[in-house]
């Protein structure tokens, strides 16, 4: 009893829905044609239910098959989604639904486990301390062919100093990259050096007297982070050459600073890269900064010396050996920054001199921001360093 007065109420709730959206539809269909002034009536219902309601019209199919009330029943609940929840639930769909959540759990849990696995450093990477470097991703990529083209890579590459001049022969880019920069010492020997030829450069807001927020102290970080973060074995000269008698005098800096690095060499002859970390100088109103990993970062330049003049060409009492693994060098360290940090590299600076890069052929001579970064920008430039170093070197 109770069963049969529900679908007498549930049949004249739908006769009622009938009635309202046919009144609608009339209603909607004589509007429609008030604008043109055409016929009314049965060609307006079909057009008012084309429009509002495709798919509820009833076809002579249909009918044939079907009563009327089951063929608007079944159009009826096509087009009006809630009248689904009148129906029954079956046990099998609730079975199934089950099933696809719990297999769809299964495969998210498997690709987040997979995700975690890749984004993992190797075995012999981990570190288990404060070092937190953020893992990088390729943002751009530059295609090979690009560097066929001598002029393409002087102009997105490179800044030439008046005193000195390069060609494509003494700069070829492809060869330039495909030399090969792997560490192949193991860090259980030393394998890279930093020092300071110029130990005095500061920033906007050092502290006097602290040698920590000067060059150095990016010095000590960037040094931290290589062996902290990626397991290298780094030596870390902090003695100062450009003071002398008490005074600020760089006029021998890189001569002194020759002396010492080349004796620490002798004694650890395994290293491999050695790293001149400077700051620039620059006018007052300049910035050298931008954001990277969401971090205020100095950017950075890196400075090649020739050992070759314009106007007199090779300077034969300042021989370097090494002057195409330099370029090698510092060509796929700024490669690197191109594609993962586009914003934060300066252009490859090229001078006449030798600026001890002859001690190496990975020797590398850093401008790391200028006067105006602050230290906290510094500090922060080390991390991105650090990052493309270890790339060049070890992928």
């Amino acid at each position: 009893m109770n069963q049969m007065s529900g679908e007498s109420h549930f049949q004249i709730f739908l006769w009622l829905l009938f009635c309202t959206v046919g009144i609608y539809i009339i209603i909607k269909g004589i509007y429609m044609d008030e604008d043109t002034g055409k016929r009314i009536g049965r060609d307006a219902q079909e057009k008012a239910i084309e429009t509002y309601l495709p798919g509820i019209q009833v076809t002579e199919e249909d009918s044939n098959n079907k009563n009327l009330f089951q063929s608007l029943s079944e159009k009826l609940t096509e087009q009006i989604p809630f009248l689904h929840v009148v129906k029954e639930e079956t046990e099998q769909d609730k079975d199934t639904d089950k099933k696809i959540l719990k297999e769809n759990s299964y495969f998210l849990t498997e690709k987040l486990i997979e995700e975690n696995q890749e984004a993992e450093p190797e075995e012999e990477e981990e570190r288990a301390d404060s070092q937190q470097v953020e893992a990088s991703t390729s943002v751009t990529s530059i295609p090979m062919e690009k560097f066929q083209d001598f002029d393409f890579v002087i102009s997105n590459f490179y800044t030439i100093d008046k005193t000195t001049s390069i060609n494509g022969e003494q700069l070829n880019a492809p060869e330039l990259i495909q030399k090969d920069m792997h560490m192949k010492t193991e860090n259980d020997q030393p394998q890279i050096l930093i020092y300071h030829s110029h130990s005095q450069e500061a920033f906007v807001d050092s502290v006097p007297g602290n040698p920590e927020t000067t060059i150095v102290g990016a010095g000590t970080r960037l040094a931290s982070i290589l062996t902290d973060a990626y397991g290298y074995y780094v030596i870390h000269v902090t003695d100062t050459f450009d003071i002398v008698e008490g005074k600020l005098d760089r006029d021998k800096a890189y001569s002194y600073a020759q002396e010492k690095i080349s004796q620490v060499l002798d004694e650890n002859p395994s290293v491999e890269v050695v790293i001149d970390l400077h700051r620039d100088g620059v006018s007052e109103d300049k910035h050298l900064v931008t954001e990277v990993n969401g971090k205020p970062t100095a950017k950075i330049m890196f400075f090649n010396g020739l050992s070759r003049t314009t106007q007199n060409g090779d300077i034969t009492y300042l021989p370097n050996p090494y002057i195409q693994d330099n370029l090698a060098f510092s060509l796929q360290l700024a490669l690197k920054a191109k594609e993962y940090y586009p914003d934060w590299m300066r252009t490859i600076y090229l001078r006449g001199y030798r600026y001890n890069l002859h001690l190496r052929p990975k020797a590398l001579l850093v401008e790391c921001g200028a006067q105006t970064n602050t230290v906290e920008e510094e500090m922060n430039a080390m991390e991105p360093l650090a990052d493309i170093l270890n790339k060049v070197l070890k992928e």
